[in-house]
């Protein structure tokens, strides 16, 4: 069983993963400070379970989960200091929970309980609750941007960049994951998202497709595919091109 251990506090996830590296079978491929250390990790270490904090800075535990494409998302073991009562609305969210200082024995069970569930064959499945901000990497530091602020999102061989206004950032999520846990960015080609409130104006093409341009100028490519809907969610007859 491979396992990933985040947790801001430096203690408490050092403590976890020593812990783990005792129980038989299990290998701890890594541990994080953050929640973006944790989406690079999942995504490069492909783990089994992951023993996830709950409170952390930024973006917590239950943001995080909707943080990752479905099919790299492993089991979950939420690691707390909440009360066991407290704990009672996070239950199905989570194989299970452990609380703060955690105990050998303790652990050793919830190992148990994620075995039994990779035995079974099923995929973990949580309840998510929409994206409304993004993590972005900036100079030295992460910027959560608010998805209102988006005009685009594109895709490219570097990787996927948001765009506001005020200039352009590089995401951890992949547009399929944005396309679905968003509720204002909408695909208009293969490679790019647009958020139709920042559409000032649609250009039509000659072979049938079109161009967005934002309300602050830049410009973002429609597959002809898509322009009867985009047109359509805009508020815009749609005439089909001449032949």
């Amino acid at each position: 069983m491979r396992a990933l251990v985040v947790d801001n506090e430096k203690h408490a996830r050092e403590e976890v993963a020593f812990l783990l590296r005792a129980v038989p079978d299990v290998e701890v491929v890594g541990t994080c400070a953050n929640a973006v250390e944790a989406l690079q990790a999942v995504r490069a270490q492909r783990p089994d379970v992951l023993f996830l904090d709950i409170q952390m800075p930024q973006v917590n535990g239950f943001q995080l989960l909707g943080m990752l494409d479905e099919e790299l998302t492993p089991s979950v073991v939420f690691v707390t200091a909440y009360d066991e009562f407290a704990l009672k609305a996070f239950e199905e969210n989570a194989l299970d929970y452990l609380l703060k200082p955690v105990q050998p024995e303790r652990l050793e069970r919830a190992v148990e309980k994620v075995r039994r569930f990779m035995g079974s064959g099923r995929r973990p499945r949580y309840d998510l609750a929409t994206l409304d901000r993004i993590p972005c990497d900036g100079p030295q530091r992460t910027r959560l941007v608010d998805v209102a602020e988006i005009e685009f999102v594109r895709s490219s061989a570097a990787g996927v960049y948001v765009t506001t206004a005020s200039g352009e950032l590089f995401t951890e999520l992949t547009l399929r994951l944005l396309e679905t846990r968003t509720a204002a960015l909408r695909r208009c080609h293969k490679q790019c998202l647009v958020n139709l409130a920042h559409v000032d104006e649609i250009i039509r093409q000659e072979d049938g497709g079109a161009t967005l341009r934002t309300r602050s100028g830049r410009e973002v490519p429609v597959s002809r595919r898509l322009v009867p809907a985009l047109k359509e969610a805009l508020g815009i007859r749609h005439r089909p091109a001449r032949t």
